[in-house]
């Protein structure tokens, strides 16, 4: 499948009808590989844009636990991230599309100590001021989707 470039922000609750007033897309292929460009994308992106270091470094671990996430689970060859910067008070939504087939749940435990994996969502719901998944209508897989106050 390849993916393309679009041109305008998917509809999501809470921003549905709010013009996005910068937005930018790249895609990746599902290797773990992907993961470090996917970060140094959203941090000369968002250094572009001005916006404060501390935003910058949250969206940044952000993106990497979500393209890590995906990347292990999409089962599919590419994986799509967007930023947006949103809103009259200043928001940044980032989301990354995968190819996977089984729709995401919300994690139900916590990993363990000795576990290698399992902590990225958890990561994600402590650093994020809201989050969220859902099918995504650009690759027919899953978006996860996660939102920061960003004051340029």
């Amino acid at each position: 499948m390849t993916l393309s470039t679009p041109s305008a922000p998917v509809s999501t609750p809470g921003l549905a009808g709010t013009p996005p007033r910068r937005e930018f897309w790249f895609g990746q292929p599902a290797l773990h590989t992907s993961v470090r460009p996917a970060r140094d994308t959203v941090r000369d992106r968002l250094r572009a844009w001005k916006l404060p270091g501390e935003t910058c470094w949250d969206a940044v671990l952000l993106v990497s636990e979500l393209t890590t996430n995906a990347v292990l689970h999409t089962g599919g060859g590419h994986v799509l991230c967007g930023l947006m910067l949103t809103g009259d008070e200043p928001r940044l939504r980032i989301e990354v599309h995968d190819e996977g087939g089984t729709p995401l749940r919300r994690p139900e435990r916590h990993a363990g100590p000795g576990e290698e994996s399992g902590r990225g969502l958890f990561l994600v719901q402590r650093l994020a001021d809201r989050w969220g998944s859902a099918r995504s209508t650009r690759t027919e897989g899953n978006l996860v989707w996660a939102e920061l106050a960003a004051h340029p």
